[in-house]
C-alpha cells in the first residue's frame, strides 16, 4: 500500500478535530500537546507532549490520533513522545482558553486562580478545593451566582 501524502497543514487540521478525552470541549491541538507534525521519508511523525507523565488518558490520546489519521488514509505513522520541555498551560491556544470558559471551566491564569466566574463573570470567587475532577483542575465557587466551577490550574 502507498501512504497518502497529505500536507502537514491538512494533518494539523485533522488533529484539531480530535477532542481531549478528559475535557472534550477542546482539541488536542488547542490543548497544545501536539508539538510537531512532519514527514520522515514515507512515515508521518506526530510528536506529542502529554500534560504530565502520569496522564491516565495517554493510551486513549494515542489511539485517537492513530485512528483519526488512518481514517484519512495515513498508513505509515509514528507517534513520538517528547517529555522535554514539559507541557505548560502557556501552550493552550487562545481559542482553547475561550472554549474552556464557554464550557464553564475557568482557564488558567498566571495569578494562580480564576479572575472571574466563567458563568456569570463575577469577580467574587473562592477556592473550595485545590483538587478537582482531574489532576489539572481545582474546584472553585462563585459567591454571587453560588455555582461551583472547575479552574484549569496554571502549570
Amino acid at each position: 500500500m502507498v501512504t497518502t501524502r497529505a500536507t502537514v497543514a491538512e494533518v494539523w487540521s485533522w488533529l484539531a478535530d480530535i477532542p481531549d478525552p478528559e475535557i472534550p470541549v477542546i482539541s488536542l491541538v488547542d490543548l497544545g500537546i501536539i508539538r510537531d507534525v512532519a514527514w520522515r521519508d514515507e512515515t508521518l511523525e506526530v510528536t506529542v507532549t502529554l500534560t504530565y507523565s502520569g496522564c491516565p488518558a495517554t493510551s486513549v490520546i494515542n489511539f485517537e490520533i492513530e485512528a483519526a489519521l488512518r481514517r484519512h488514509g495515513i498508513e505509515n505513522l509514528s507517534l513520538k513522545r517528547k517529555i522535554a520541555p514539559p507541557w505548560t498551560t502557556d501552550w493552550l491556544s487562545d481559542q482553547g482558553r475561550a472554549k474552556l470558559e464557554a464550557y464553564g471551566i475557568a482557564p488558567p491564569q498566571a495569578a494562580g486562580g480564576p479572575q472571574h466566574c466563567p458563568r456569570c463573570k463575577s469577580q467574587s470567587v473562592e477556592r473550595i478545593s485545590q483538587f478537582g475532577s482531574t489532576p489539572c483542575k481545582a474546584l472553585w465557587r462563585c459567591l454571587d451566582c453560588l455555582e461551583p466551577f472547575d479552574y484549569f490550574k496554571c502549570i
